[in-house]
């Protein structure tokens, strides 16, 4: 690849055999400049495992969140490499598929390429259960109609970005969870950023500790929260008028470096 690339893997209570096989197929598949794995609470045990991988390790005692933790490793790598990725630390996105994704993005075809589950010419190895599928659907139809990027998935665990991309989008990020990937990619869109979409090879992970129910909801008032901040950043009259600048919480950039 002729730009560098960084890797983000958020980590919390990961399986640390799985990890460490997705790591190695990283290398192979991307050859990244660095993989850092920001890792969220860990204990010892599992902290001195990771740190035998061929990783960079950054490691907070407190859960911050998927959104914040891939913001500070984007943080710490983005004067180092041109070109900044994350991926899932369950490796439900293949590496290749990894590759897939920064492809565009490393070529200088798209500023942020976002990887897609529901892409039609997507490959899914082993489907969710019916009530997360049901779930996830109706979360991105939902989502395609109330954001200015039109994509079929905004939630794969799999997005890569120029450094200037990521320049110009972090003063602007605040979600720190799971809703985080909806608000990059509204707010991407909103700056000028051209966004493509890559399908992928994916394969659910039952055993994820995320609630789909609880999830889904906390995605809905970050996605209805991601459209009201792209709208001010176009400088839409009626968002103006409602927004309250009393309420706002810091950037997460903002709230990293204090």
């Amino acid at each position: 690849m002729s730009r560098s690339v960084g890797v983000v893997i958020p980590a919390y209570h990961p399986d640390v055999d799985r990890l460490g096989a997705y790591v190695r197929a990283l290398h192979n598949a991307v050859d990244p400049e660095v993989i850092r794995v920001e890792l969220d609470a860990a204990t010892p045990a599992v902290r001195d495992r990771i740190e035998d991988l061929p990783v960079t390790l950054h490691e907070a005692s407190r859960r911050r969140g998927k959104g914040a933790a891939i913001t500070a490793g984007f943080e710490a790598l983005s004067a180092e490499v041109d070109v900044l990725a994350f991926a899932d630390a369950d490796g439900s996105t293949p590496a290749p598929s990894i590759a897939d994704v920064l492809r565009p993005v490393v070529a200088g075809d798209a500023d942020l390429a976002a990887g897609s589950r529901r892409h039609p010419e997507a490959t899914v190895e082993s489907h969710q259960t019916v009530a997360r599928r049901y779930l996830g659907d109706g979360f991105a139809w939902l989502a395609r109609r109330l954001l200015d990027v039109h994509l079929y998935d905004y939630q794969c665990g799999a997005k890569a970005l120029t450094s200037d991309a990521w320049d110009r989008i972090r003063p602007h990020l605040h979600e720190p969870g799971f809703a985080w990937d909806i608000e990059l990619l509204a707010v991407a869109d909103a700056v000028g950023c051209h966004v493509v979409e890559v399908p992928v090879v994916w394969e659910d992970r039952p055993e994820s500790t995320v609630s789909p129910v609880r999830t889904t909801l906390r995605l809905a008032r970050g996605l209805v929260v991601s459209r009201h901040r792209a709208k001010l950043l176009r400088n839409d009259r009626l968002h103006s008028l409602l927004d309250r600048p009393r309420d706002s919480t810091p950037a997460l950039v903002e709230r990293e470096h204090r």
